[in-house]
């Protein structure tokens, strides 16, 4: 009989994936990793777009910092940055959540760029600005290469920057070129802001063509223009409305397990599915794979993140972020497509811990040759349960093995209770359960 006393909050799938010496004191990650540099950086986009406002609402900014009457504009900077920065910087934040290396560029660019306020103000409503910029650059130092996804941009979405680019710059320089037969068009910004105005269709009218060559140049800037806006537009936006109707209906994509670390994944959905989802703490981040959409659905529903993929391809296994997974438990009712799951998993990180369910007895040896650490035979485990419960039917004063498993409502096993699975994981022989 082994006593289960001295480890009765402890659930058997916790002691697989939980090994006690791998717990450290302080997870310093927590609080220095990738997750909480991109909060730093959406702070920092708050508190930019408070700070701009305010200095907006100004009638007069003041520059009474030390770098106020040092560097040239100051006053238009601290009268717009703030509310510049941060539209970029909301970009930016949602590009380093998907761990994309052009945010983490765009950010090291920006960000620092914010602690100027105070210097030049001299006000101490910027002080908690500095602060937090102060704490950020590090943070994204530190964590560059958390950040290494590539953009990843498709040809048509390449094509349509490029064309957008293309236009301005056909517009400022032919614009500059011909300012002599436009009104109040005199220099290389006014040409920009004609180039402008003329693409989004605002048309303040304040610059206006006076010849017929003028006018032939605005036309094209116009139908140039706003074909390669509509065209960007859709190529840039039609993605990521793709990706979110995928997720309404269960699925995510790859780039939003992308902060995903340290967290466990699911391979293939089962009968054993469910009950293993309830023995996993709330706060343990979770991903399954699996190509039932119905089950996607209902998963994602009820807030655990789903990749509806094959649980046997090894992109798939990438997507879900199996390298820098703790745990990887394979628990599909289909014993052969255990089998290839484990292969894959290892293919793509042979350090991962696997637990396997084997649906039949004869297939334990297998899952077991091709990298499983742990096998659970569920057949063997339901026989042996069913036995240990029979010959404790007769104790009074004894649980049945079978709660010793389950545990009370809140999970853990009643006090006091005899264990039907040692230290190891293994079940323990009916007969050796003393009454």
């Amino acid at each position: 009989m082994v006593d289960s006393q001295s480890g009765a909050d402890e659930r058997p799938f916790e002691r697989m994936f939980y090994p006690v010496d791998r717990i450290p004191f302080v997870e310093w990650r927590e609080f220095s990793g990738a997750k909480p540099t991109v909060a730093l950086v959406a702070a920092v986009t708050v508190l930019a777009f408070v700070t701009g406002l305010s200095n907006l609402s100004q009638p007069q900014v003041v520059v009474g910092g030390p770098l106020g009457g040092v560097l040239p504009g100051a006053r238009v900077f601290v009268r717009f940055a703030g509310v510049l920065f941060a539209f970029p910087l909301a970009l930016v934040t949602f590009g380093l959540s998907r761990r994309r290396r052009a945010a983490w560029v765009a950010a090291v660019a920006l960000v620092p760029l914010l602690a100027a306020f105070p210097f030049l103000t001299g006000r101490p409503t910027e002080i908690p600005l500095f602060f937090i910029v102060l704490v950020t650059v590090p943070l994204l130092v530190a964590n560059r290469e958390e950040f290494d996804t590539a953009l990843a941009l498709s040809s048509l979405q390449i094509a349509s920057l490029t064309s957008i680019l293309g236009v301005v710059l056909y517009g400022t320089i032919g614009s500059y070129g011909l300012r002599e037969q436009f009104v109040e068009l005199e220099s290389w910004g006014d040409a920009f802001y004609y180039v402008i105005v003329t693409i989004a269709t605002v048309g303040y009218g304040d610059i206006t063509p006076r010849t017929t060559e003028a006018e032939l140049f605005s036309l094209s800037v116009i139908l140039l223009g706003t074909g390669a806006f509509t065209v960007a537009v859709g190529a840039l936006v039609g993605p990521a409305i793709e990706s979110r109707m995928a997720a309404a209906f269960g699925t995510m994509t790859a780039s939003e397990l992308a902060l995903l670390e340290d967290h466990l994944v699911v391979l293939g959905y089962g009968d054993v599915t469910e009950s293993f989802l309830d023995q996993v703490d709330d706060g343990t981040d979770l991903v399954v794979v699996t190509t039932d959409t119905d089950a996607a659905a209902r998963l994602s529903d009820a807030g655990i993140e789903v990749l509806t993929d094959d649980p046997t391809d090894e992109s798939a296994l990438a997507d879900a972020r199996v390298d820098a997974a703790r745990g990887v438990a394979v628990a599909s009712d289909d014993d052969a497509t255990n089998v290839l799951a484990v292969l894959a998993t290892r293919n793509v990180n042979p350090e991962v811990r696997i637990v396997a369910v084997a649906n039949g007895d004869t297939h334990v040896d297998k899952l077991e040759t091709v990298g499983a650490d742990e096998v659970i035979d569920l057949r063997s485990i339901g026989g042996r349960l069913l036995g240990a419960t029979v010959l404790e039917s007769d104790a009074d004063d004894a649980s049945s093995p079978l709660d010793d498993l389950l545990g009370s409502a809140e999970g853990s096993h009643p006090e006091g209770a005899d264990s039907t699975i040692d230290p190891e994981g293994a079940p323990i022989d009916p007969d050796d359960v003393e009454s």
